[in-house]
């Protein structure tokens, strides 16, 4: 018979850490914290069954949830999309979990236990980061960090300003936030707390989970900061709890609603807390416990339940905290049907455009068919603003420091300012990706339709929220002047070459670049319509000549069109955007003259004209020889112009020089086209 040697190897002796949950959890479980520990159980077991995910971070934030949810947090259950519910943003979303455990216990239709089950899975509302759309109460898409705190500044700042246009009695919320180490690292979170702190959010909370680990070990391998003294000169008022003490934080909190600043509190918590072994490592961080540690950590927390099982007296305790603000619902709708604002509040929020919006813009357009003017797109786009803004109130502006280059001011609308939230302009300061990331939070807060503007090339600053605005399929809108190296002078540093290509790759991003004023007041038309997406603006510096004189239909609204035809059949089509526009009219009329029967097409929406039939694409595009002509790589252009086109645009960086002088230098002019045509065509 084998013997079985006995076990002499030696016992890791205990972290600090784990000696500190041992003493905790020695103590009676108290019925919060038994609240907590289904939380944590949930976690456990759906990472588990995923066989991937994040349990640690649920295991440790459990009981500030709880707190939260269920003596703080305004929101009904039963109506997880009332308008003045408070805000929730689990920032760190690696650690879902968390959130949709409390979705499932609070009792929200649509996380029972059959999703909690699909964690990771294929259409399961509890993806492996919380998806905006996938279930109502996941109020923004998180996962990369810093983003859930900068979108949640954007929702408090609408919070504000909504309440400055509506009042108190329909408007009455706020913003709380549960991030990690890793968000507060991120640059994003450093602009958007700076943000924060100057327009004095005082309805914004952040619960930080300073659990001192991140995916390669302690965070003292790189990150050594004072955050709490980073956050108070940033204009917040700070303070540190033990995040398991039920009390401590509930304390915190109510002191946090008492501030008039944003609020931090810094939880210090025992990632993967209850797990044995693994507790207050990274080793609970991303990956499931396994199935010895798993039992293990449910044996340590007093869980004897079998897989996703919550006994019926915690559940119902779960489900009457969800029902904690059914009350203050039923009051707000009271409140509301009697508002004098009621109509407009319930349009506003919708995101449904007043009646008549259309109607400054339609004068503007027939005025510039009919006056040709020579503009820069960027100053014809501040003319459609100055049409726009006064008839959507929910328009509200903004710029990064480039608010006369970006034209984005409205004369007669005010600025946002501290404490004054009445305004529709936000100066956001030199903060690009925290500009974009807050726009993103006002568009899903509702109510608001944000515009703003810096020039094109800092899109790779802002491109992370960017990408989040297409994903979650919001309206922002994006005005990026200095579009090309018609920039000039300031050089390759500020040429935007590669950006649209860019920008083109991101699904469901509209690019609009117009070709003169009329055209940027059709495209602005449109990206205002567009409620399903952002849109992005890439407009000129220098001046460009009128090229359409006729304003009846909007012709950018199939993303392309002939603008000027052959004399006969087409020998050639000349595909261009924006500014190069009318290098190829110029082209045209030369080709023209020479017996080349030459069109025209302007092409300012890829992204629309790719959504139109391919008749249409096929009539506009012809079957004679392409060229394309961009002031940009040529990247994309293939798709327009097959394998026998001809690109005339940019092959590597800009230049500092006058905008004429590069256009020369570099080849892009109507004589090099019309040399490239005449080449081709023998």
């Amino acid at each position: 018979m084998a013997t079985t040697e006995p076990d002499t190897k030696p016992r890791a002796e205990p972290t600090a850490a784990q000696a500190l949950q041992a003493a905790l959890l020695a103590r009676p479980a108290s019925e919060a914290r038994r609240m907590a520990d289904a939380i944590r159980a949930l976690a456990i077991d759906a990472v588990e069954q995923a066989k991937s995910g994040h349990p640690g971070m649920p295991m440790g934030m459990a009981d500030a949830a709880t707190v939260l949810f269920t003596r703080f947090l305004k929101y009904d259950a039963a109506d997880p999309r009332w308008p003045d519910r408070d805000r929730f943003v689990l920032s760190a979303g690696h650690g879902s979990m968390l959130l949709y455990a409390l979705l499932h216990l609070t009792g929200q239709a649509g996380m029972g236990v059959d999703e909690l089950r699909k964690f990771r899975q294929l259409h399961s509302p509890a993806a492996g980061h919380p998806e905006f759309g996938e279930h109502p109460g996941i109020e923004t898409t998180t996962g990369p960090l810093g983003q859930g705190i900068a979108t949640a500044v954007g929702m408090a700042l609408a919070e504000r300003h909504l309440a400055a246009r509506f009042g108190k009695s329909l408007v009455d919320h706020r913003t709380w936030v549960i991030c990690s180490d890793g968000d507060l690292q991120e640059g994003i979170s450093h602009e958007a707390a700076s943000l924060a702190g100057h327009l004095g959010l005082d309805r914004l909370c952040v619960l930080w989970d300073d659990n001192s680990i991140s995916i390669d070990g302690d965070t003292a391998l790189s990150f050594t900061d004072d955050t709490l003294k980073r956050f108070a000169a940033y204009g917040w008022a700070t303070r540190r709890v033990d995040g398991h003490d039920h009390e401590q934080v509930a304390s915190a909190l109510s002191w946090a609603m008492r501030n008039r600043k944003p609020t931090i509190i810094a939880c210090k918590t025992i990632i993967g807390f209850g797990s044995p072994a693994k507790a207050g490592t990274a080793a609970s961080h991303g990956s499931p416990l396994g199935a010895a540690e798993a039992a293990a950590a449910k044996s340590a927390l007093g869980w004897n339940h079998p897989p996703f099982e919550v006994p019926e007296g915690l559940k119902t305790r779960w489900e009457e905290a969800g029902r904690r603000g059914a009350g203050a619902r039923r009051s707000w709708l009271k409140r509301l049907a009697k508002h004098p604002q009621r109509e407009e509040f319930d349009r506003a929020v919708a995101g449904r455009l007043p009646e008549g919006w259309q109607e400054k813009l339609s004068e503007l357009r027939a005025t510039q068919a009919a006056e040709k003017p020579k503009l820069a797109t960027r100053v014809a786009s501040q003319k459609a603003l100055e049409a726009l803004v006064p008839a959507v109130q929910e328009m509200v502006g903004g710029s990064a420091d480039l608010t006369g280059s970006n034209n984005t001011n409205v004369k007669g609308i005010p600025a946002i300012a501290p404490g004054n939230y009445a305004g529709r302009f936000v100066h956001y300061g030199v903060r690009e990706h925290g500009m974009a990331a807050a726009m993103n939070g006002m568009a899903l807060h509702g109510g608001i339709i944000p515009y703003s503007g810096t020039f094109l090339v800092f899109a790779d600053y802002m491109r992370p929220a960017i990408r989040l605005a297409a994903l979650m399929r919001q309206r922002v809108i994006h005005v990026l002047t200095h579009d090309s190296i018609g920039l000039g002078e300031d050089g390759p540093t500020h040429q935007p070459v590669e950006t649209l290509a860019s920008l083109r790759a991101i699904p469901n991003l509209f690019v609009f670049r117009p070709a003169d004023a009329l055209e940027t007041a059709e495209c602005w038309e449109l990206a205002v319509k567009r409620n399903d997406g952002p849109s992005v603006l890439a407009l000129s510096r220098q001046n460009l000549p009128a090229l359409r004189f006729e304003a009846g239909e909007n012709r950018a609204a199939r993303g392309g069109y002939v603008l000027a035809e052959a004399s006969g059949p087409r020998r050639a089509t000349l595909i261009a955007t924006g500014s190069e526009v009318h290098l190829a009219v110029a082209a045209r009329e030369a080709l023209e003259a020479e017996g080349i029967p030459t069109a025209v097409v302007s092409l300012p929406c890829w992204e629309l004209f790719a959504l139109q039939d391919e008749g249409y694409r096929a009539q506009v595009l012809g079957d004679a020889l392409r060229v394309g002509i961009e002031a940009a790589i040529p990247m994309g252009w293939e798709r327009w112009l097959g394998a026998d086109g001809i690109f005339i645009g940019m092959q590597g960086f800009g230049a500092s020089a006058p905008a004429e002088a590069l256009f020369r230098h570099f080849g892009i002019t109507a004589e090099a086209v019309v040399a490239a045509a005449k080449k081709r065509l023998g």
